[in-house]
């Protein structure tokens, strides 16, 4: 077919989590209470690093930076379905779709890669603990983290512009909640190979480049923890690394069962029912785990009422255009 004879979409249909009005009105107020509660989560882990001088650390930097991710990550994909909700014709247009696909997957790359970087601080920190300020200073944490983001802005963008080449024929109704790569390849009736094809280059590069620097880590982590004598010490230390773990462990399971695992294997309702998961609760199971787990976050968020309150007093007080 020549391509005259495709059709140029301006927009897409999505078919979002559920046609049944009366299970959309409890599924709204579920989503919006999981929404709030993943920015209120996240920022007060933001605001417990930039206010507590405690939790001026590499490792509270990276957090920061995680839980900044994970507040866009969410941003990106459920205000559009909750204002969907309400609507008969769920639709997004085509630079609109491209839009959100393009920073779904910044984020997602840029989250991956400051995993990475998390998992070689606590390698410094667990292994080489006298020269840790030496070799984690402060250029290093800048360098780490705007690579983390560089990686994720440079693949999406690659990505975006390969989907601009595709071609769209017949329904433009995407099976999910929000527009992803998986559901436009089975859209397209033009090729997708190349698109494929870089997707698995770029995708595999900063996986397996992530992936090795986590096993390498958490190796030698285990290793240098299992060589100390007192029990007490080696729980102190593995508690060090233990919420970073779980975060990596859920991120990485998930991901390998949406992408890998659900897409030759499930429905298309089970597998938007799965991107749920992935686009939602994650975000949202970062501050719970790091808060559970960090006796150090959880006194810095206790005190943030009591420290905002000491900020806003000192730059009232010596503001020279104060109000009398």
């Amino acid at each position: 077919m020549g391509w005259q004879n495709h059709s140029f979409v301006t927009e897409f249909f999505l078919m979002g989590i559920s046609q049944n009005p009366k299970l959309e009105t409890v599924l709204f107020a579920l989503f919006l209470i999981i929404y709030l509660a993943t920015v209120l989560g996240n920022f007060l882990i933001i605001s417990a690093k930039w206010l507590d001088i405690h939790l001026h650390t590499p490792m509270y930097f990276f957090l920061s930076n995680l839980s900044f991710v994970d507040v866009s990550y969410s941003s990106v994909t459920l205000p559009k379905m909750l204002s969907d909700f309400d609507k008969d014709k769920k639709s997004i247009s085509y630079a609109g779709c491209l839009t959100q696909m393009y920073f779904f997957i910044f984020l997602e790359l840029s989250e991956s890669v400051l995993l990475a970087a998390m998992a070689y601080d606590r390698y410094v920190a667990v292994c080489k603990p006298l020269h840790y300020t030496s070799i984690m200073d402060r250029s290093v944490c800048i360098r780490l983290a705007a690579m983390s983001w560089s990686c994720g802005l440079l693949f999406s963008l690659v990505h975006t512009l390969l989907t601009t080449k595709l071609l769209f024929c017949g329904s433009n109704s995407i099976s999910r909640f929000f527009c992803d790569v998986p559901p436009l390849f089975k859209l397209s009736c033009t090729d997708p190979f190349y698109h494929f094809l870089s997707l698995v280059i770029s995708g595999g590069l900063i996986g397996f480049m992530s992936i090795s620097i986590k096993v390498f880590s958490y190796v030698r982590i285990v290793s240098d923890i299992l060589k100390i004598h007192s029990a007490e010490g080696r729980m102190k230390a593995f508690s060090t690394c233990a919420s970073h773990l779980a975060v990596v462990t859920v991120f990485y399971g998930t991901l390998y069962f949406v992408y890998f695992r659900a897409e030759a294997t499930l429905s298309e309702e089970k597998q938007t029912h799965v991107a749920v998961f992935y686009t939602m609760v994650i975000p949202l199971l970062n501050p719970i785990i790091y808060c559970l787990r960090n006796k150090e976050m959880k006194r810095a968020i206790r005190t943030i009422p009591r420290r905002k309150t000491i900020v806003f007093t000192y730059c009232f007080v010596n503001c020279p255009c104060k109000l009398y």
